[in-house]
């Protein structure tokens, strides 16, 4: 082989190398398709994703000062509901099961509301969206435009992984009293509201 023949295959393999090292970093980002994007948790605040409720379950102070944006302008704010028998409902409109579950927990609002609870959603979602699905299926209860801060939140609340959607009961002296996630059933709804009665 003459040397310059030796030269050229050298280079070859050099350069496919530096090719497959790129392919390969390029599959690695691949695999984890738009996880930053998409708030997927890394680990980070571990501290603070477990500081919003106490050891005897009780929400802290901070969670009754959260506000958020409402779709149809003002704010949500959440120390509107202290004192209350109080579902708190993490969806976002491309969830399928959210948005099934949305008409139950609005049949729920209309009929428990005489007996102090309150359904709160937050939309781990953006503006635009939630405001065209709301057009189409108006609720009875208040929405909180959350974005991926909402992730964080439900975390906060126990939702290890930020799954949707999540529900979380919280009695009116502030305890957290249920936890659920995935999509709610209609016994599921009456067993709380039936528990609740026993509740200081």
């Amino acid at each position: 082989m003459t040397r310059r023949r030796r030269t050229v295959l050298i280079s070859g393999i050099g350069g496919a190398g530096v090719l497959a090292g790129v392919g390969a970093a390029l599959w690695r980002d691949a695999a984890t398709p738009g996880a930053a994007s998409l708030g997927v948790d890394r680990g980070e605040g571990r501290a603070e994703d477990a500081a919003m409720v106490g050891a005897d379950d009780v929400v802290r102070p901070a969670f009754w000062g959260r506000r958020f944006p409402r779709p149809e302008g003002g704010e949500l704010e959440l120390a509107a509901s202290r004192g209350h028998l109080l579902l708190l409902n993490f969806w976002a409109t491309w969830c399928a099961p959210c948005v099934r579950e949305l008409p139950l927990l609005d049949r729920f609002q209309r009929a428990q509301a005489g007996a102090g609870w309150r359904v709160v959603g937050i939309a781990v979602d953006s503006l635009a969206p939630v405001q065209e699905f709301l057009q189409r299926q108006p609720l009875a209860f208040a929405v909180g435009l959350a974005g991926l801060e909402g992730s964080r939140l439900s975390r906060q609340l126990g939702n290890a992984d930020g799954a949707l959607p999540f529900s979380v009961v919280i009695d009116r002296a502030g305890r957290v009293r249920a936890r659920a996630r995935g999509e709610t059933t209609a016994s599921q709804l009456a067993g709380w509201a039936e528990e609740a009665r026993a509740w200081s």
